[in-house]
């Protein structure tokens, strides 16, 4: 299953993006997800809530499930984390134009660099002992700013916003000036299409990573990529 795939099984268990809120105070929210885990010893499944806070992940056990089908277990799992008040609603603060908490969830993009999710991923490629750039352009001449840069691996790494970049999962259109917003996030697919090819022409990997996504998990597919980009260019230098 997919990082997407699993995003979207969490959504509908928990009834919506917004529903799988843990209030850290203060106004922030962190996103979490359910982990369920077999014991063989006892064939019970225990689940789990986890989260991440500054790069940190968090886990509190919510008790066991016995639902026949993964989708009821998580759906037990949220049902049981909701009622022992372990997760909430994300709240739209009085200022935000978002019209409910799901179109909130899902414009939590809007802030141009240094947003929560780059902030995970960067704190978890740096755990992993890599290092890079942020928020430079991969070509000095191409107006296209990368999240996430390794120069010399020549890989580019965005962090999208499910709401500005249109996810598949998650995007719901706007109920306020619907035709100006959907206009500039059809802009935005378009360019993020021209910076892909772009960069690619020019002999960069690209890897866009969704706001939604584990960011341990998109560290683990970025480390991957780089370790193949290193294998590809020693099997070159090595035929030269």
């Amino acid at each position: 299953m997919t990082r997407v795939a699993r995003s979207a099984e969490q959504d509908r268990a928990a009834g919506g993006l917004h529903r799988r809120a843990v209030d850290l105070g203060q106004g922030r929210y962190a996103r979490a997800s359910i982990a369920l885990r077999l014991y063989r010893s006892t064939r019970r499944i225990r689940a789990y809530l986890r989260w991440s806070d500054h790069g940190t992940t968090h886990e509190r056990y919510v008790g066991e499930v016995d639902a026949a089908t993964r989708a009821a277990n998580l759906e037990r799992a949220w049902a049981s984390a909701r009622a022992q008040e372990f997760v909430t609603d994300e709240q739209v603060p009085a200022s935000s134009w978002a019209s409910s908490p799901a179109s909130r969830a899902v414009m939590s993009a809007n802030k141009g660099r240094d947003t929560k999710p780059e902030r995970l991923l960067r704190s978890a490629l740096h755990s992993q002992g890599l290092r890079y750039r942020v928020g430079v352009r991969p070509i000095p001449d191409l107006r296209r700013t990368a999240d996430v840069v390794f120069p010399k691996a020549r890989v580019a790494v965005f962090v999208d916003g499910c709401y500005w970049h249109g996810c598949p999962e998650h995007h719901r259109p706007a109920k306020k000036g619907a035709e100006f917003w959907q206009e500039k996030i059809d802009g935005n697919r378009a360019r993020d299409v021209e910076t892909n090819e772009a960069l690619r022409k020019a002999g960069w990997l690209v890897i866009r990573v969704w706001e939604h996504e584990d960011p341990e998990q998109a560290a683990e597919e970025v480390v991957q990529a780089l370790r193949s980009r290193q294998v590809s260019t020693s099997s070159t230098t090595g035929r030269e």
